[in-house]
């Protein structure tokens, strides 16, 4: 008997030993709706889960005893909750609080495993949903402005927003840093006709948060990218419903109306939620050209939860266009706009004038489609599959195919004439263009006075559409302190790159009328055809990537490694002056067209990519982190050219080295980071489009190797009841340290990118009053490579103020809003004339792209 009492003792003891202890529960707002995907954790350990959609979530711990549990989620205040571990199950009610500390909030991109931003080693940024949907979204350059080592300009319009990150050398757009929606890039191949990423896709209500993840082990997963990931995350939908209306109205005629509706489909019950949201709007534009733009976008999508997983189909249809601002002459010593014929301030040079341009050509007449500005209509259908085949082993699959038809029509920035002034007396246009004599007048057959100033301008007519097949799939293994993922990424890009310019006449005021010279023009045509380019490219890419994440007691440790195959086949078509008119006007009687001879191209090339990163925590409240990463970049596909053989020349990687180090400091109502970063990049082919001698245009590549070292700090400070004082620093320095065009730039700083970068912002809100003020700061910068102009600094205030109040007992909410872009009307000079190049100098007119002057919003958005 006494043997079998101590069996059972020693059997109870050894249990006892292994008690598991089950921990469940349920995490919600203050409203009571359910957060999914928030981050539940035992501190100190790996054991924890993320809340599914109805906020539910489960795990089971070996630990014993007192234990501390954590709960975060972006946006809300993060929570920590005592438990005892005791083999005895726990169920849990979890609220979690709208604010919060910064670093404790969950990284969702460019990691295998759901992370804190203090516990991650690279530089991360995050926005969520409430200051997105009262954020003005008229432009991405709008949002990411106040994002640390961005350079954000915003003076183009609603689309094609310049974008410069940590002192990569580029003419703007995503080129480094690609923009995408759900974890897919909206473009997985950069560089085949070079519309800019949010040409295909808006901001609307229907997005949930967005982050912005710096270097390091961004290089490793999905599409890659050299310098960080613009990752915007959809609303899902859940076992709670949720809709929301919001009406907009601005100044200089702007019209919006966003929806949002979510929730379960069948029930109760049911496993299967979907989520609907969208815009239409109408717009005169920031600044009034006479062509008015408008257009709509749906995106939605419906989840299954299945018993291991879930399975998400969703979609986008965009059918939306909008006027693109490139620069235009400006009064030369003060950079000031100037003061047009009629003696009224000159916004813009755009006119509605020129959208009943056309002429024949050996394809029959050839109608300007400069009315449409840069329009896209299209979507795309992406499904997800995450299945786990246990808890320690993960699937995460993703498939898309995207369609577009597209146009990126604009207005350039002069005549491009050699030795022709960009505006000019009506004398000066006729010597400059050997003419002995001309009578000027308008359209309507109104003579222009004689002391009126005129101005020739270029129409870009661009046909460009896209589509692609992108695969992206990773299996992920959880090993003791590992989260080890192999996955692999796919696409098959072509796209389209139809480029027709013309030339024409107008008077010298804002939005002005065409003009007619007597023996040269005809219809205020001037030249047709100046430049004809058409060319379809396609591209295929693979990767493979390996990475491991490890988490060990006060060390978190990444490294991976991807390899890369890309090859692009490129068609050119020939081109030659064609006579379709006998009206007696040389320059007209001719017009560039294509001839229907092709020449034909296929490159290839790989790269490999390490990052290994590690973050040592001194305690819960700093840790210190460091990350190196070695990528590549594929040049541009439009940039291959062929010599005279028909062969293309070289395709070689960019090769880029990027190194950070920095702290993460959060405790109670103030965190920060600091860090010093430096980035080379090797063999950068930079493309340039310069104008040429006739009026048309060329593209320069110019092979470069450039070097920036720079410093950045974050910060963010509750200092009272509601309110937050926060901001962030960047001081870059950074040279062309080769080129093969010119050495004479080496040293040069990069043209376009400031040394320094900065914002400071107060918040306040109280659930019922809410309201920020943001300054936004960019430091002096050169326009070009050859470093002979620099810009002045910019600084752009924006405002915003609104009043919630309940509309019903039910919780229904009406919050009115006002928002004001530009508060003190500041003027500034975002860039110079990308075709002037390096040949620009400041005469009697300087050619630059100002900011946009303010702009009033008013809104109301109805939540029920």
């Amino acid at each position: 008997m006494k043997q079998i009492i101590l069996m059972l003792i020693s059997v109870f003891s050894v249990s006892a030993i292994f008690a598991q202890t089950e921990i469940s529960g349920t995490v919600k707002d203050n409203a009571g709706v359910p957060i999914a995907g928030a981050n539940v954790l035992i501190m100190g350990s790996a054991e924890g889960a993320n809340s599914d959609f109805d906020g539910n979530f489960s795990f089971t711990s070996e630990l014993e005893g007192e234990q501390i549990l954590q709960i975060s989620y972006v946006g809300y205040e993060t929570r920590t909750q005592k438990i005892i571990l005791s083999g005895t199950k726990i169920v849990l009610q979890i609220t979690l609080k709208e604010g919060g500390n910064t670093l404790d909030e969950v990284v969702l991109t460019a990691t295998s495993s759901t992370r804190s931003q203090k516990e991650t080693p690279l530089s991360i940024t995050s926005i969520g949903a409430k200051q997105l949907s009262q954020t003005n979204t008229s432009s991405q350059a709008d949002i990411l402005m106040s994002v640390p080592g961005i350079t954000a300009e915003g003076g183009g319009g609603e689309v094609a927003s310049n974008i410069f990150v940590r002192g990569l050398p580029s003419g703007g757009q995503y080129q480094f840093n690609p923009l995408q929606i759900d974890g897919m890039p909206v473009l997985a191949t950069f560089g085949l006709n070079s519309s800019a990423h949010d040409v295909y896709f808006r901001n609307d209500l229907g997005i949930k948060s967005l982050e912005f993840v710096r270097g390091g082990s961004s290089i490793l997963y999905g599409v890659g990218s050299v310098a960080g990931i613009i990752n915007y995350t959809s609303v899902t939908g859940n076992s709670q419903p949720k809709n929301i209306i919001k009406t907009e109205v601005a100044s200089n005629s702007r019209y919006k109306a966003d929806f949002l509706t979510s929730g379960p489909l069948g029930g109760e019950n049911s496993n299967t939620f979907y989520a609907l949201s969208g815009f239409y709007r109408y717009d005169d534009g920031p600044i009034k050209t006479g062509l008015p733009t408008e257009g709509f976008q749906l995106r939605g999508n419906i989840k299954q939860v299945t018993k291991n997983g879930t399975i998400t189909m969703s979609g986008q249809f965009i059918d939306d266009n909008v006027q693109f601002f490139l620069p235009y002459p400006l009064k030369g010593g003060s950079r000031d706009r100037p003061t047009g014929n009629d003696g009224e301030t000159i916004y813009t040079l755009q006119t509605s004038a020129a959208s009943d341009i056309s002429y024949k050509t050996p394809n029959g007449i050839y109608q300007s489609s400069i009315e449409d500005g840069v329009a896209t209509k299209g979507g795309y259908f992406l499904t997800n599959f995450k299945h786990n085949f246990a808890d320690d082993l993960k699937l995460d699959a993703k498939l898309r195919y995207s369609r577009y038809q597209h146009q990126f029509n604009l207005f350039l920035d002069g005549s491009g004439v050699s030795g022709a002034k960009v505006v000019e007396s009506q004398q000066e246009y006729l010597d400059a263009r050997a003419l002995t004599s001309g009578d000027f007048t308008l359209l309507n057959g109104q003579p222009l006075p004689a002391n009126a100033l005129v101005f020739e301008n270029r129409i870009l007519d661009r046909n460009r559409p896209l589509q692609e097949l992108v695969a992206d799939i990773k299996m992920t293994k959880i090993k003791n302190a590992h989260t080890i993922t192999l996955g692999t990424f796919m696409s098959r890009s072509s796209a389209g790159d139809f480029n027709v310019v013309t030339n024409y006449l107008s008077e010298y005021n804002d939005n002005p009328d065409l003009v007619e010279v007597s023996g040269y023009s005809k219809n205020g045509v001037t030249n047709r055809g100046t430049s004809y380019s058409n060319k379809n490219i396609s591209s295929n890419k693979i990767a493979l990537f390996l990475t491991d994440e490890i988490k060990l007691d006060r060390w978190n440790l990444d490294v991976g490694v991807r390899y890369e195959r890309a090859s692009g086949d490129i068609e050119v078509e020939g081109s030659e002056s064609y006579l379709v008119d006998n009206i007696g006007i040389a320059n007209l009687d001719n017009v560039r067209w294509g001839n229907g001879s092709w020449t034909r191209g296929h490159v290839s090339a790989t790269g490999f990519a390490f990052a290994a990163a590690a973050l040592y925590k001194v305690n819960d409240n700093l840790s210190a982190y460091g990350n190196f990463s070695r990528g590549y970049f594929f040049p541009e596909l439009r940039s291959v050219k062929f010599d005279g053989l028909g062969n293309p020349n070289a395709y070689d990687t960019e090769k880029i080295n990027q190194f950070e180090a920095g702290v993460k400091y959060g405790q109670g109502k103030f965190s920060g980071t600091a860090a010093v970063y430096g980035v080379t990049l090797n063999d950068r082919r930079n493309v340039t489009f310069i104008n040429a001698p006739g009026g048309g245009f060329i593209e320069e590549v110019d092979i470069q190797n450039t070097k920036t070292i720079g410093i950045e700090t974050t910060w963010k400070y509750k200092f009272a009841e509601n309110f937050a004082l926060q901001g962030s620093l960047t001081y870059q320095d950074h040279e062309i340290t080769k080129s093969d065009s010119n050495p004479d730039f080496e040293g040069n700083e990069l043209g376009r990118q400031p040394k320094i970068l900065g914002n400071l912002g107060l918040d306040f809100d109280n659930s019922t009053f809410d309201g920020s003020f943001v300054y936004n700061y960019t430091g002096k910068k050169f326009t070009n490579d050859s470093n002979s102009i620099e810009l002045d600094a910019i600084g752009i205030a924006n405002l915003n103020l609104g009043y919630t109040f309940l509309v019903a007992e039910t919780g229904e909410t009406l919050r009115l809003g006002a928002q004001v872009y530009n508060l003190f009307n500041s003027e500034g000079i975002t860039e110079g004339s990308p075709r002037l190049n390096n040949s620009q100098t400041e005469e009697e007119y300087f050619v630059g792209r100002p900011i946009l002057p303010t702009r009033v919003f008013l809104n109301a958005t109805f939540n029920f």
